[in-house]
């Protein structure tokens, strides 16, 4: 499953005690240096990655890439294991949550002048700084959309929505109309419990989904958010609770798009390529998120897919920066990842590969290029321990789609457990 190089599985480095000269980084017997990094994702992604690494490799004959790379699912809690034990990756792939607390524990490296970051988004690179320090480089864009089957859609004799208008309320009468319509063959919408859909949701309220090192989100609005779901559940809209919250833990692979029964869901934008692999090559489109009535705005954002950082404690930072440079500004490194870790955040890297995208991602760009102005600012780096906010959130919500508690009860112990979580 390699290209050549070291590749420590999560469950390899679970079990196994790494033998580290340093904290990070090491230096063979033929002088090469040797930089670790860590990331997680698909089989695709990990060989795209593996042929970036070879063109990395070629073009620096006195560094070596060793991959620590593992599913999503268990990304985190070997990362923190790896940090704890002081035997921190060079370079580390990190999503916004987690940016706050691994910079404020002095584990990232301010790369402000390390990587060239001129053709990347002001606005956009700005999600990677923290208190004037740049520690992380955007990989790449994309926005929390709705995913629709056009065909699914029109099978069921309905009509795709006129998404710069459309409502909440319509977007669960047309999920229940095409259960309907496929008699149960083919459910309107897959449940989405992303925290993403409810600071969406929340900004067409008015709210913000963190206040400082607090929850921004009001009781209410978290119980008009879980009405949403509850009210597909009970008009069939949505498969029932038992099989939403399993849908909830998979990815797009054993989605509804994937097994051919499902219309609607809510995915990241970037994410529309592999549902469209998922589910056999069908025509997938993006639409925007529906509104809450008199909502002033549609609360849509754009976020980095991801972001790479460099190890504060790495004896190769210069390395490190040189490989992250690479990764995000070499028309040949984007050539092979395209739009897999979010459009190209470089706009000369993405103005080279556009040509290149498959039709599908093609599609991506289009979708973002028309809403481009609709769209909030991104957002900014969120409190310490925000990683753990989709667990709660996921949580709360299984608790009250199941009936085990009650939206009012849930609501006030959410935002009770995450205030107390994020605080400190």
């Amino acid at each position: 499953m390699g290209s050549g190089k070291k590749t420590w599985t999560a469950a390899l480095l679970a079990t196994t005690v790494l033998v580290i000269t340093a904290a990070c980084g090491s230096e063979g017997a033929d002088g090469a240096i040797t930089l670790r990094f860590s990331y997680w994702g698909s089989d695709a992604r990990q060989k795209m990655t593996q042929e970036a690494i070879k063109r990395f490799e070629a073009k620096n004959p006195d560094i070596d890439i060793e991959e620590e790379f593992s599913g999503f699912g268990a990304y985190y809690d070997t990362l923190a294991t790896r940090v704890a034990s002081d035997q921190t990756p060079d370079v580390i792939t990190l999503e916004i949550r987690g940016l706050r607390e691994y910079a404020e524990r002095g584990t990232l490296a301010d790369l402000s002048s390390a990587v060239d970051t001129a053709d990347i988004d002001a606005k956009v690179l700005a999600t990677g700084a923290i208190d004037g320090k740049q520690f992380a480089i955007p990989t790449g864009v994309n926005a929390w959309s709705l995913v629709v089957d056009p065909k699914a859609i029109k099978d069921a004799g309905q009509s795709l929505p006129d998404d710069t208008t459309w409502t909440w309320d319509e977007y669960v009468d047309l999920a229940a109309k095409i259960t309907a319509g496929t008699g149960g063959k083919v459910y309107g919408t897959q449940q989405a419990f992303n925290p993403a859909f409810l600071q969406i949701f929340a900004a067409q309220r008015g709210e913000s989904l963190y206040k400082g090192n607090r929850i921004g989100v009001s009781p209410e609005t978290l119980k008009a958010w879980w009405a949403i779901h509850q009210k597909l559940i009970r008009t069939k809209g949505s498969p029932d609770a038992a099989k939403s919250i399993e849908l909830g833990t998979q990815g797009e692979d054993r989605s509804l798009f994937a097994t051919r029964n499902g219309a609607m869901g809510m995915w990241w934008s970037n994410q529309l390529g592999s549902i469209n692999k998922a589910s056999g090559g069908k025509a997938v489109d993006l639409l925007r998120m529906p509104k809450a009535p008199g909502a002033a705005a549609g609360g849509m954002f754009l976020q980095p897919a991801m972001f790479y950082t460099a190890s504060a404690k790495s004896e190769h930072q210069a390395a490190a920066a040189k490989f992250i440079d690479f990764m995000i500004n070499d028309p040949e490194a984007g050539a092979i990842i395209l739009s897999d870790r979010g459009l190209p955040a470089n706009s000369q890297v993405l103005a080279a590969v556009r040509d290149k995208l498959p039709e599908t991602d093609k599609k991506t760009l289009a979708f973002l290029d028309k809403v481009k102005g609709e769209l909030a600012d991104s957002p900014a780096a969120p409190p310490k321990r925000a990683s753990a906010i989709e667990a709660i959130l996921t949580r709360y919500t299984n608790e009250v789609l199941s009936g085990r508690m009650t939206p009012d009860k849930a609501a006030q112990k959410l935002i009770t457990e995450a205030n107390a979580l994020i605080a400190g």
